[in-house]
């Protein structure tokens, strides 16, 4: 595997921009992804039980359907109206209640500044609007436009502003890398950096990349984590194992960064693959799909550590690992815990190794562990230092701590001595300027 320069557009096929459409008062606030040919996409979303319409418009693409209803793949339409693809149908009266299974997309639309979320009806007439609005420019069906949006909750679309943008952006895709980060900056929120990261691989002979692009710097927090991110490839890989590829990624990556204990409206991750790449089809887990993961994993741990860097008002990114652990249940439960911790967060700010704020973190997480065999250092290119053995202090330096745990990026190990399982989440400290940053986000 070989990293690589790039984000969504390094996938052969892909192009994007980003543009300035007025959403927000001033920047790009709007970016499009447009593969020349159908991918098959997978998804995985919030589990706020408040979903922003554009998260149900995805989902029910996801599921393959043509009506795009949360709660239901069938629809009904006049036989007339039904879209070309694969359909299954069942006479229902006079007209015909249909399902498109192919679950393609070709176009991704995002926007920020406006999250579209707890709008009701109305909100989501607007994704149909966004929807049939792309859809009539590039010769495809509605329910293969793909919608998404961040920014401020409770806030109607200006629909006019995205139309608009939408017919902007079309002539100015390019699948040019410039082209991929203007549609990067264009996601952004509290955002201080574009986040894009991509990878290459070999299956069957064949150049196989992966790339992606996400955005999120606060309301993060584990469980699908608040942030939106969008990974492009050209692999031929079906739906199915696509989907298994992804669901299997996410718990480790994405679920894994905290930065404030909030759990988003409008959590989403797509990946599409188009299968331009011309690799033997992956249809199974063989050793083709495990490299593919490991691409796809790749891409995604880089992202989940780009945003946890880029927390609101963040100085330092936190990373807990635990090791020896007696299974990746009770290690993946002890380093949320501890990541998430406001306590642990404001000392990694302070650059004061207090370490009972670890210790009492993990003792409150809800897994079971010996607090008299626990072990926890602190790493970071300023060096290693251990602080706690076998559950107390040990005697260390704070001067040294403290030159540690002044670093951009900190790293608190955890030895449980359990067995050998192990577990890494991301997060950030806590500073003065998320308060000030949350305090006046609408302003």
């Amino acid at each position: 595997m070989k990293i690589i320069e790039g984000g969504v557009t390094a996938a052969k096929g892909f192009c994007a921009t980003g543009i300035a459409a007025g959403i927000k008062k001033s920047g790009k606030d709007m970016a499009m992804i447009y593969s020349e040919k159908a991918c098959r996409v997978a998804g995985t979303f919030t589990t706020n039980l408040y979903k922003a319409a554009p998260v149900k418009w995805d989902q029910a693409i996801v599921k393959g359907c043509v009506g795009n209803r949360e709660s239901e793949c069938y629809t009904y339409r006049a036989a007339d109206e039904r879209p070309a693809g694969n359909l299954e149908e069942k006479d229902v009266g006079s007209a015909q209640r249909v399902r498109d299974v192919d679950g393609t997309a070709h176009v991704v639309v995002v926007n920020s500044g406006v999250a579209n979320a707890c709008t009701g009806e109305e909100g989501y007439g607007y994704c149909r609007d966004t929807a049939v609005k792309a859809a009539e420019l590039f010769d495809i069906r509605e329910n293969q436009v793909l919608i998404a949006s961040t920014g401020v909750i409770g806030q109607q679309i200006p629909i006019d502003k995205i139309c608009a943008g939408i017919e902007a952006m079309k002539p100015q895709l390019s699948p040019d890398e410039k082209s991929g980060s203007l549609a990067a900056e264009a996601i952004m929120t509290t955002d201080t950096v574009k986040k894009e990261a991509a990878v290459q691989i070999t299956l069957g002979g064949k150049t196989v990349t992966v790339g992606g692009m996400c955005k999120g710097s606060g309301m993060i927090h584990p469980n699908m984590c608040t942030m939106l991110s969008f990974i492009t490839t050209d692999a031929d890989i079906s739906r199915e194992m696509l989907q298994k590829a992804l669901s299997a990624s996410v718990p480790d990556t994405y679920n894994m960064v905290s930065v404030d204990g909030d759990t988003s409206t409008n959590d989403t991750c797509l990946v599409l693959a188009n299968g331009l790449a011309g690799n033997p089809e992956i249809t199974r887990e063989n050793e083709d799909y495990q490299l593919f993961f490991a691409a796809l994993n790749e891409v995604n741990t880089l992202l989940a550590k780009k945003m946890a860097a880029d927390g609101e008002g963040a100085t330092a990114m936190l990373e807990v690992k635990i090791i020896g652990a007696k299974s990746k249940e009770q290690a993946v439960t002890i380093s949320k815990s501890v990541v998430s911790s406001s306590l642990v967060k404001a000392m990694i700010y302070g650059h004061d190794a207090n370490c009972g704020r670890i210790l009492c973190a993990m003792g409150y997480s809800g897994a079971d562990f010996d607090p008299e065999q626990v072990d926890v250092y602190f790493e970071s290119a300023a060096g290693k230092i251990k602080i706690i053995e076998n559950g107390v202090p040990n005697g260390y330096s704070e001067e040294e701590a403290t030159k540690i745990l002044s670093e951009s990026a900190v790293t608190a190990i955890v030895d449980l001595k359990m067995g050998d399982a192990t577990a890494t989440a991301w997060g950030c400290d806590l500073t003065y300027d998320y308060v000030k940053i949350n305090a006046d986000y609408r302003s």
